[in-house]
């Protein structure tokens, strides 16, 4: 993917693949801002630091998705640390 991917494309992908997650769907359904860190990654959050002492932020998991176009899709899956007790 590069800044000029229509990122709607790949959300729109993810709900598809991912129907059965729903906590994920309902969070993507909700995004309305991001930016493009560089020509691969693209920032829905600031995750700076994650799972460091004083972070907000705990990484869960990874989850790999091969789009037609786009080719493989990586979402690193984060919550805030209270999210993660419950």
């Amino acid at each position: 993917m590069n800044k000029e991917t229509d990122i709607q494309n790949s959300i729109d992908f993810i709900k598809l693949n991912l129907s059965e997650r729903s906590v994920l769907i309902n969070n993507l359904e909700k995004i309305d801002t991001g930016k493009w860190e560089n020509k691969a990654y693209y920032r829905f959050v600031d995750s700076t630091n994650a799972n460091q002492p004083g972070s907000q932020w705990v990484f869960k998991e990874n989850i790999i998705l091969k789009h037609p176009e786009l080719g493989t899709l990586v979402l690193d899956i984060i919550g805030t640390r209270q999210t993660w007790r419950n």
